[in-house]
């Protein structure tokens, strides 16, 4: 899942994206309202982390401006305007949430399962199946049957994009944009390599075979049996 992050204090930025990339999101991040505005216009995000006090034009004039567009991604408001007012007004134009700094990671992160959920951006079950390989959604767990698998955050976002379009080629290209970001570098093997990585241990030790090459194409996430 890809969340847009925008908060100008570069620490806080720092400290929240490193949380949510430890947890197996993809993070863009912007310093500006302007910016925030453009990127949550112009891509498709499953969330919006958004400061309220922002250079150039403010949280509540972007989420304003996003929701004019009938765009209904969800937002959480991240900010230090704590009095009821502030939060009453920040929800009445559309934020789903509204956490007040200082704040713990583990809140922000809970706050963000909570509004996925409400939002049914994950699935009613909280599981994605392909044959006997199961993805827990809510616990980020994976399973080849019985047997659980443990996946870095990088691994279990790959497995999660392939395990939403079974059957579907993956391209590099896609996977570089959608499991890293549009700024990927991809003239390196990272692709590769983290493919690589996931097989060995979804696949290695089971059957049937599941994720396969599709030479000069891509990948593919299927059960040819």
């Amino acid at each position: 899942m890809k969340i847009l992050l925008v908060e100008d204090d570069k620490g806080i930025a720092r400290f929240v994206e490193k949380g949510l990339l430890e947890n197996g999101y993809i993070v863009d991040v912007t310093f500006d309202g302007e910016t925030g505005l453009h990127s949550a216009l112009q891509q498709h995000y499953d969330l919006i982390v958004l400061d309220i006090m922002l250079p150039k034009m403010d949280g509540r004039e972007v989420l304003n401006r996003i929701r004019a567009r009938e765009i209904q991604t969800p937002v959480i408001f991240l900010t230090a305007k704590d009095s009821e007012s502030d939060i009453v007004q920040g929800l009445n134009i559309g934020a789903d949430d509204y956490l007040v700094k200082p704040f713990s990671f583990n809140e922000l992160l809970a706050r963000i399962h909570a509004v996925l959920r409400r939002g049914k951006i994950v699935s009613p079950t909280s599981k994605l199946q392909v044959s006997n390989l199961i993805l827990e959604l809510d616990g980020h767990r994976v399973f080849r049957g019985k047997i659980k698998i443990e996946l870095t955050p990088k691994e279990y976002a790959l497995l999660e994009f392939f395990m939403r379009h079974p059957g579907q080629i993956i391209t590099r290209t896609m996977i570089s944009e959608k499991v890293w970001d549009y700024h990927f570098d991809t003239s390196t093997n990272v692709v590769e390599v983290h493919v690589s990585h996931l097989r060995n241990k979804i696949d290695k030790d089971f059957e049937p075979k599941l994720l396969h090459t599709v030479k000069g194409v891509g990948y593919v996430l299927e059960d040819r049996g």
